[in-house]
């Protein structure tokens, strides 16, 4: 049987062996034969085409020629030895070099003789040379080689088992030839029909020996449409699972809490964006299932007006409701903003945190259970065992990211029925990352800024620029306003960073002299009350300018500020950068980001400063950010295995990855439970999956 066959583990193939399939375990974790012809090539070289000598330069990444060897020669001794010889064609000569391997070679050659050579060019002392070229006897070359031949991602440790590109592809040739006349498919036949997908069998074999650049392609598609399409199914399989099994609080009315605050309290219109969205968490809460809902929008875009609409929905049905945030900062934020938009609609609003004193903490803790306390704003702090709720219904988690899986699920444990989740992120997710870390969850977006608000101006200036934005500086202070200058901090040269961010301040402080400016410093290295007494001092337009590292990425709103300026913006990531942005820009008045950096540049970080000179629209800036970093370090995913993708890349194959959610979707439609005959070939490689693989379930 085929399975039998896949299943088999590959000590027991031929070529392979106990040594061999120890270090394949190791080093690649494959542990039977359907995970070593799983190994896919990472690329390919083109053998068909032969080189003339005189075309070939060191640029070429691979050449192949054809020609004859003469002047065999050994040169040094025992140890330091290398064996050259002369290749030479009708066009010219270059030189051939080994380093290992010389007996061998010395027996193998002969002068004069015809050969086809293949390997890398290279320059060394102003002549053409080729190391550790293939060789191959002229008369004994059939010219029906693959023109495509595989390369295979290998180690250290793998070359010296002689487990190199070479060594896997002899095995993956072992294992083709080997493979059953039937093998059982992985997709439904309407789905391979429907899509032109080749079979299994065919496609694992062109994957491996391609016989020409279409039929590579077409087991490309194949295999990476496999790869997304089950990534899509788990996930909307555990939607569905979830949305049965979960049983919601039912929240039916909107009341006097949600009304009086839109009547009264509200600080501008809603956008329609806002307007939509609160409409999609409205029929969610009214269902009797648990929300589960991602709401993404960009920095200023109204979310936590947003959220605080939804948790008086909670009230108003007699339920409480919680924001967690990840730092105290962000945390005390989102009080001071909750307390001033409710104030005078009777709503009590607790802040919990790790500062809390005992008495305080205690008399908060009593409250919750008693019910007194109808909205809590926390960090960490909520998750702990001791803080119990009387009847917790809405969840809203800010910078969601920031959090482990089990630190969130711990807050929807709370209740006896699970509470509703709302997920907030103001790093706009690309959609096809959006669609593959959180296709199992309901997705809002707020695409559009509150009315009054003025898109930020970004300038990018060279160091040798800073007079003239010092300049800039004191002029807008004089008109009223203040400035943040912003430092990096990486934490592997905190010392560094830490001097620049001082030497910053003393600069800055010697060309804005007291008593005419005021100038505060907030860093990480500083207590929290110290931080908080010159955010405060900040806040209440008490100095004009904020010296400051990445701190101040989130959680810091003072309208008055008008203008960022970035110090070496080339070591932010442009997510980082964008974030920054957002910390102007809140009032109705123009604002402005100053983007410094030297003149020495990397390719990326050009990219990265263009890019935010030339848009502010954040959900552009995060799709060119995945180009720019790959989907795994965006979102933190390397680690975690959420992506763990053999073929597919998201970011480059955004077409695949729609085809895929849409067929899983339409399959889910008609059978969600996989029972039906057509579909059991997915129910087998799903449970496979769950028996071997990280569980997903938990992504969000």
């Amino acid at each position: 049987m085929a399975q039998d066959f896949f299943d088999t583990p590959i000590e027991y193939l031929k070529g392979v062996g106990p040594k061999k399939a120890e270090i394949l375990q190791k080093e690649l974790r494959i542990f039977t034969c359907e995970g070593l012809i799983r190994h896919y090539p990472f690329r390919y070289v083109d053998r068909s085409k032969f080189y003339k000598v005189r075309e070939v330069n060191e640029s070429l990444p691979y050449v192949q020629l054809r020609g004859f060897i003469t002047n065999l020669q050994t040169i040094g001794e025992k140890r330091s030895q290398r064996m050259t010889t002369t290749f030479r064609d009708e066009t010219g000569i270059l030189e051939l070099v080994w380093f290992k391997g010389i007996n061998w070679v010395k027996k193998s050659l002969e002068a004069n003789k015809e050969y086809i050579i293949f390997g890398k060019p290279t320059e060394f002392n102003g002549r053409i040379n080729i190391v550790h070229p293939e060789l191959e006897a002229a008369n004994e070359f059939s010219g029906t080689m693959s023109a495509m031949q595989p390369v295979y991602n290998s180690s250290e440790k793998m070359k010296l088992h002689f487990l190199d590109s070479k060594g896997i592809s002899k095995i993956q040739k072992t294992i083709i030839s080997q493979l059953p006349t039937v093998i059982n498919e992985t997709l439904p036949d309407k789905l391979i029909v429907d899509l032109k997908l080749g079979g299994l069998r065919e496609t694992l074999i062109n994957i491996h020996q391609p016989s020409n650049p279409d039929s590579l392609k077409k087991a490309e598609f194949r295999l990476k449409f496999e790869e997304l399409f089950y990534l899509q199914l788990e996930l909307l399989k555990m939607k569905v699972h979830r949305k049965e099994v979960n049983k919601g609080v039912l929240f039916p009315k909107i009341g006097e809490y949600f009304n009086s605050f839109y009547q009264q309290k509200l600080p501008f219109d809603l956008t329609n964006a806002q307007k939509r969205v609160l409409k999609e968490i409205r029929a969610d809460m009214g269902t009797g299932k648990q929300m589960n809902r991602l709401l993404q929008g960009d920095v200023g875009s109204g979310k936590t007006l947003v959220a605080l609409m939804s948790m008086l929905i909670a009230l108003d049905n007699g339920y409480q409701a919680c924001l967690m945030a990840p730092t105290e900062l962000l945390v005390t934020q989102h009080f001071a903003t909750l307390n001033k938009m409710l104030e005078g609609l009777g709503i009590k609003i607790a802040l919990l945190t790790g500062s809390n004193k005992t008495k305080k903490r205690r008399e908060i803790l009593e409250q919750l259970i008693s019910g007194e306390i109808h909205i809590v704003v926390g960090t960490h702090a909520l998750i702990e065992e001791s803080v119990q709720f009387k009847n917790l219904g809405l969840v809203v988690i800010d910078e969601q990211h920031r959090f482990g899986v089990e630190q969130r699920s711990r807050l929807w444990h709370k209740s006896d029925v699970f509470p509703h989740v709302m997920v907030m992120t103001a790093t706009p997710i690309p959609r096809t990352l959006a669609m593959t870390l959180y296709g199992d969850l309901d997705t809002s977006i707020i695409d559009e800024l509150p009315p009054g608000r003025t898109p930020v101006t970004t300038v990018h200036r060279f160091d040798s620029n800073r007079l003239r934005v010092f300049g800039f500086m004191k002029e807008q202070i004089k008109e009223g306003r203040q400035v943040y200058v912003v430092y990096p901090l990486i934490e592997e040269s905190e010392k560094m960073d830490y001097k620049d961010l001082m030497d910053g301040f003393e600069s800055i402080s010697r060309a804005f002299p007291m008593p005419e400016y005021q100038v505060s410093i907030v860093h990480g290295r500083m207590k929290p009350e110290a931080r908080d007494f010159e955010m405060q001092r900040f806040i209440k337009g008490e100095t004009q300018i904020m010296v400051a590292t990445t701190v101040i990425e989130v959680g810091v709103d003072v309208p008055n500020a008008s203008v960022m300026v970035i110090e070496s913006a080339e070591r932010f990531g442009l997510s980082q950068l964008h974030q920054l942005r957002g910390r102007v820009g809140r009032g109705a008045k123009q604002s402005y980001c100053i983007l410094m950096s030297s003149f020495k540049l990397s390719s990326d970080a050009r990219t990265r400063i263009e890019t935010m000179v030339r848009t502010t629209d954040g959900f552009e800036i995060a799709e060119i950010d995945m180009q720019l970093r790959g989907p795994g370090d965006l979102a933190g995913t390397q680690q975690s295995g959420i992506l763990n993708l053999r073929l597919a890349d998201i970011t480059k194959d955004s077409i695949i990855l729609n085809l895929a959610r849409k067929a899983a979707q339409n399959i889910l439609e008609q059978d969600p439970h996989l029972t039906s005959p057509e579909n059991k070939c997915l129910a087998d490689v799903l449970n496979k999956k769950r028996r071997t693989n990280t569980n997903w379930s938990k992504i969000s």
